[in-house]
């Protein structure tokens, strides 16, 4: 017998398709998780781009939320298509960390990849390739989830993101047996593993007990 607690939350992994908002209504009746995904009170932690596609994360334990957000120690990997090919400069940027409207960026993990991973599905619709500039793919891993923060830090360095693609948040990994589409539960072991990074940060933000005073000897006199 399993002796593991099964952790008494929601953690939804969902294969996010290109075109569809992370939120569950929208007034001029757009593609929605609500199309998607029919469980209560569950929420996006964080949001993907509606024109970039694959892991997104929800829950309805709202303690979760922001150590899972906070910068500087969950990483999130990408698959990104850029338009054209990269120079070690160009890498080399994105490696340091390039500066943004809103500020320099953490360095990032950066790999050049050596064609389009052969499990990744078709998107639709296709992205638009010019016959005369040819296209690239990185793999991103990043510590910290800003506003389009991938597709800037892309452009920043001279190459436009064609397609993007989430693969990784914290310890949970999109893999190809989760449809493009569909969702699944997290595990009894994934669930623990986000339990653990909340404890973490509650222990890392609460204050230091003082220890209590010793009382000084009064001196005779």
């Amino acid at each position: 017998m399993s002796t593991k607690k099964v952790p008494k939350f929601r953690l939804i992994v969902f294969n996010k398709p290109m075109g569809v908002l992370t939120r569950f209504t929208d007034l001029a009746s757009r593609k929605n998780l609500s199309d998607f995904i029919e469980v209560p009170k569950v929420y996006p932690i964080g949001r993907l781009d509606k024109d970039s596609e694959g892991l997104l994360l929800l829950t309805d334990r709202g303690s979760l939320v922001a150590p899972l957000l906070a910068p500087g120690s969950k990483n999130k990997v990408y698959l990104v298509c850029v338009e054209g090919i990269p120079s070690s400069d160009q890498l080399q940027s994105l490696r340091a960390g390039p500066v943004l409207k809103d500020g320099p960026t953490r360095p990032a993990k950066v790999e050049r990849l050596k064609e389009e991973p052969h499990w990744l599905w078709v998107r639709v619709p296709p992205i638009r390739f010019r016959k005369s500039i040819p296209t690239t793919w990185l793999r991103l891993t990043l510590t910290e989830g800003r506003n389009r923060q991938v597709r800037r830090m892309t452009a920043s360095v001279g190459l436009p993101t064609l397609r993007l693609v989430r693969t990784g948040f914290a310890s949970i990994v999109l893999d190809s047996a989760l449809k493009l589409g569909s969702w699944r539960e997290a595990s009894v072991s994934e669930k623990q593993a986000f339990l653990a990074l909340e404890k973490r940060k509650q222990t890392t933000n609460s204050p230091k007990k003082m220890g209590t005073p010793r009382r000084q000897k009064r001196k005779k006199k």
